[in-house]
Formats: C-alpha cells, sequence, structure tokens
C-alpha cells in the first residue's frame, strides 16, 4: 500500500471542500417542508394563463389556498397541481 502524506492546510482545505460537497448533496436529496415551489401572483397566472382579477377570485372562493406575507401573495406549486388533478374530466371519446 502506497502512504500519500500531506500538508496540514492542505488536508484542512481538502476536508472543507468534502464537507461543502456533502451539504450540498444533502440538500439535494432533502425532501423537506421547504423544498416546496412557491409561486407569486405573476408566475401562477402565467402558469394557469388566468388574469390576476381570475386568480383573485379563486382566493376569494376558497378554490386556491395561499399565503401572505406583507402583502405579497403566494402559492404552492403542489396545490395548484392538486386542484387540476381534482378537476380533471377525461375524454369519453378516448381513442387508442
Amino acid at each position: 500500500m502506497e502512504l500519500i502524506t500531506f500538508e496540514s492546510e492542505t488536508f484542512k482545505e481538502f476536508i472543507k471542500k468534502l464537507d461543502a460537497l456533502e451539504r450540498l448533496i444533502s440538500s439535494k436529496i432533502s425532501k423537506g417542508p421547504m423544498e416546496e415551489t412557491w409561486l407569486d401572483i405573476q408566475e401562477t397566472c402565467l402558469l394557469l394563463k388566468i388574469s390576476k382579477r381570475t386568480l383573485q377570485s379563486y382566493r376569494d372562493n376558497g378554490i386556491l389556498a395561499y399565503s401572505q406575507i406583507a402583502g405579497k401573495i403566494y402559492y404552492k406549486a403542489s396545490d395548484i397541481e392538486k386542484h387540476l388533478n381534482a378537476h380533471y374530466i377525461k375524454s369519453s371519446n378516448y381513442n387508442k
């Protein structure tokens, strides 16, 4: 077996980079609550191809859940997807 030696500072730098890489990989694998994608009004309107007024109506009627911080409104992408899936209507003329 071959023995490789490093200077102390070089070894410390190597360990720092290895730790940073571990944190990066862990953050990409993590599926914690902050991994949720939040969309603002403009992003939500573009995604659903609706006006701001229609989106306001969805909020007023409880169609889409939202969060508001200091006047800024956000929507969870997963809530939008759930709503679309819940209202999905299959075509009766579906051809295979």
